[in-house]
C-alpha cells in the first residue's frame, strides 16, 4: 500500500526544518536565520528549502537572470571568447562570498540569493551603457539610473518574485566600485523603510547592506572583478606587462588574478569580525594597494581610449530606440516589440503595467536587454527592411 502522500510531505518537511534548525544554531549570532526572513506579500507555500535558498531559486528562475548570458562585463565590443561575461562574474561573486561566510559563520543560502541577483539590472554595454540610459532617464524627469536599484525593479517590481527583504536589500546595497574597505550594517526595519532606502538610493545615496552576508557580497563584489579585469584587459591587448611598473598594488596585492583573490580573501578574514564588534574589513595595507589598483585600472582599463573611442554611437543608439519606444507606448502601438516582448508578457507583473510611467517602461526594456538584443533592435530600427523575391500579398 502507498504512502498517504500529503503525511509523506508533512514528514520530510517537518525533517527537512529539523535540519535546517540545527544548521543555523552554528551560525554567529549576527548571521541572518530563515525564521528572521521577511516577505513583502508573505506569501505561504510548504517548501523544504529554507526562505533564502528558496529566493535564489526564484532569482535563478526569473527571465531577468537569463538575461545574464550575452551581457559582457568590461569589455563590450570586444569578441573574445576568454573575457569575462556577466553571467561568470556573477558565479564568481558567489563562489567567492560565499567561501568567506563559511569561514565567519555566515548564511551561505542568503548570501548566494544575493550574488545570484545583484547585477541583474545591469544595462547594454556595462557601464557606459548605464551612463547613457541615466542621461536619458534624467531628461525625462524620472531620475537617474542606477543597476542596482534596477535589479531590484525587475525582482520586485516587474516580475514580482516577492524576495526577502535580507535578499532585497542586499541587492540593492551592493556597491562594488564604491571603494569601501570597511562595512558595518545598516539597519533596515521593513519594507516601508526599503522603499524609502531605495528612493535614497536613486537619489544617489549608497547605504551599506543591513546584513552581514549583504557586506560581504559587497565586497566580494570587487574581489571577483579587480584581478579579473586585469587579465581581461592583458588578453585583449589593453595593457602590457611595463605598464604596471612604479605602482604600488602589485607588491602588496600580486600581479595576477589568483594572487590578487587571494591575498584580498585572507587578508578579509584576518581582519573582519562576525561576533562582537560585527564588520567586514580589509587592513590599512591592503586598502591602500587596492585603491592604487583602482587607480591603474582606471586609467588603463576603463578610461582607456581603446575602449571608449565607440561612445558617441553607443549614446546615439540608447537615444534613437529610447524615443523610438517611447513613442510606441505614447500611441499604444501594440504592434511593438515593447508590447509584444516586455509589457505584453504574462510573466510582467500587472500591478507594474498599471502603476509603471512610460518612460519607466522603456527604460526598464532597454535596461533588460542583452548587448546582442539591443544590437539588433537598433539595426531594426534603423536599417531598411529588404525583401526577399515579392512583397508580401495582403
Amino acid at each position: 500500500m502507498e504512502p498517504d502522500r500529503t503525511s509523506a510531505r508533512q514528514r520530510i518537511r517537518e525533517q527537512a526544518d529539523r535540519q535546517l534548525t540545527k544548521t543555523e544554531s552554528l551560525l554567529s549570532s549576527f548571521a541572518q536565520t530563515s525564521g528572521g526572513a521577511v516577505r513583502r506579500f508573505n506569501r505561504k507555500e510548504p517548501d523544504v528549502r529554507s526562505a533564502y535558498s528558496r529566493d535564489a531559486d526564484r532569482i535563478l528562475n526569473s527571465k531577468a537572470y537569463t538575461r545574464y548570458i550575452d551581457k559582457t562585463q568590461v569589455f563590450y565590443l570586444v569578441q573574445n571568447d576568454h573575457i569575462t561575461h556577466r553571467v561568470l562574474h556573477v558565479q564568481l561573486v558567489s563562489k567567492i562570498a560565499r567561501t568567506i561566510g563559511r569561514v565567519l559563520r555566515l548564511n551561505e543560502d542568503l548570501i548566494e540569493a544575493i550574488a545570484l541577483g545583484h547585477d541583474i539590472g545591469h544595462a547594454p554595454y556595462g557601464h557606459i551603457g548605464e551612463q547613457c540610459l541615466s542621461g536619458l532617464c534624467r531628461d525625462q524627469g524620472i531620475g537617474r539610473f542606477f543597476h542596482n536599484a534596477q535589479s531590484v525593479a525587475f525582482l520586485d517590481r516587474i516580475e514580482d518574485q516577492d524576495l526577502t527583504l535580507q535578499v532585497l536589500d542586499g541587492i540593492l546595497c551592493h556597491n562594488g566600485e564604491s571603494g569601501d574597505t570597511v562595512l558595518v550594517p545598516d539597519f533596515c526595519g521593513g519594507f516601508e523603510a526599503f522603499d524609502r532606502r531605495r528612493e535614497r538610493v536613486a537619489a544617489g545615496e549608497d547605504p551599506h547592506p543591513m546584513t552581514l552576508e549583504g557586506c560581504v557580497v559587497r565586497i566580494a563584489d570587487t574581489i571577483a572583478y579587480i584581478g579579473r579585469d586585469l587579465e581581461d584587459a592583458r588578453e585583449v591587448g589593453l595593457i602590457r606587462g611595463n605598464d604596471e611598473e612604479d605602482w604600488q598594488w602589485t607588491g602588496v596585492l600580486g600581479t595576477d588574478n589568483r594572487t590578487i583573490v587571494d591575498t584580498l580573501i585572507w587578508d578579509l578574514l584576518v581582519n573582519s569580525d562576525s561576533e562582537g564588534s560585527p564588520h567586514i574589513r580589509f587592513s590599512d595595507e591592503v586598502s591602500g594597494a587596492l585603491a592604487d589598483l583602482r587607480r591603474f585600472s582606471t586609467q588603463n582599463i576603463y578610461e582607456n581610449p581603446k575602449l571608449t573611442a565607440e561612445r558617441v554611437k553607443i549614446e546615439r543608439m540608447y537615444r534613437t530606440l529610447f524615443e523610438t519606444y517611447l513613442d510606441d507606448v505614447l500611441r499604444e502601438n501594440t504592434d511593438s516589440r515593447i508590447f509584444k516582448e516586455f509589457i505584453g508578457q504574462d510573466w510582467v507583473s500587472p500591478r507594474y503595467r498599471k502603476d509603471a510611467r512610460p518612460a519607466e517602461m522603456v527604460r526598464d526594456y532597454i535596461a533588460g536587454m542583452t548587448d546582442r538584443y539591443f544590437e539588433k533592435r537598433f539595426e531594426e530600427n534603423t536599417m531598411p527592411r529588404k525583401i526577399e523575391g515579392a512583397f508580401p500579398l495582403t
